[in-house]
């Protein structure tokens, strides 16, 4: 079978909703046992059903990424029943604002989650990857090669991300890991509904045709699609393949440029 990830043991940050979600249920369906690392346990309880339904194997871990002490334990828990084969960084938040009305407090946040929480994981799974070999995948953002207005904090952080993951592939291409990031472009998840709604109450229709729309192909991506994406890039077919960045964007970068 292609893409295969029988008896691999994946673990993936934020994975109880949105592209995270889809990732965990895509490895799942392909024989990867999936450790899901999840802030709120209570966000991975329909995609730890849902993966159970179909047949897969899966577990959850509370865990906030910005908290180094909390993601070793993790991982040492993890390493306990075996290796750790792929490292999904996919857990993030967003920023909305310019430099000027981004207060400190703001980017500390945004700094911790999505830039730190990505250099506790990966910190956590080196050394044994150093071991067996391994994959590392991070979810960048189309912020992090192209402006994007009103994201100051968001495309720094995520420029952060696009650079790590080029640090860690050169750093560790002798050891046998492979270190690569997918950049999506707007992606329909739950967050982008609910921003919708709480930001545009009286047209949310229209917004959400406008914001598809900023994708030179028409609409948003689905989660499905960079899941499917990640898929490949974890699996033996891509064995060949580190160091780089996979915009997954509708023609966002190039037919806007």
């Amino acid at each position: 079978m292609k893409f295969s990830l029988k008896n691999k043991t994946v673990l993936v940050t934020g994975g109880g909703s949105g592209i995270g979600k889809a990732i965990s249920k895509v490895f799942a369906s392909q024989g990867a046992h999936v450790h899901i690392l999840e802030l709120d346990p209570a966000n991975a309880k329909d995609t730890l059903a849902e993966i159970e339904k179909a047949g897969g194997s899966s577990e959850s871990h509370e865990c906030n990424v910005a908290d180094q002490q909390g993601v070793n334990k993790v991982v040492e828990t993890i390493l306990k029943s075996g290796k750790i084969d792929i490292l999904v960084n996919n857990a993030g938040i967003a920023h909305i604002g310019n430099i000027e009305n981004t207060s400190e407090t703001d980017m500390d946040k945004v700094y911790d989650v999505n830039v730190k929480g990505v250099y506790n994981c990966i910190l956590a799974v080196i050394p044994g990857m150093k071991e067996t070999g391994g994959v590392i995948l991070n979810m960048a953002s189309i912020a992090s090669s192209v402006g994007i207005s009103d994201r100051f904090a968001y495309s720094m952080s995520k420029g952060a991300v696009l650079t790590m993951t080029y640090s860690i592939a050169k750093d560790y291409v002798s050891h046998g890991i492979r270190c690569n990031s997918i950049s999506p472009a707007r992606i329909h998840t739950p967050f982008v509904d609910g921003f919708i709604k709480a930001n545009y109450p009286d047209n949310q229709a229209e917004m959400f045709a406008n914001l598809s729309k900023t994708q030179p192909i028409g609409r948003m991506g689905t989660p499905k699609e960079v899941a499917d994406l990640a898929l490949y890039l974890c699996s033996d077919e891509a064995s060949f393949i580190t160091g780089s960045d996979f915009p997954i964007d509708g023609g966002f970068i190039k037919l806007n440029s």
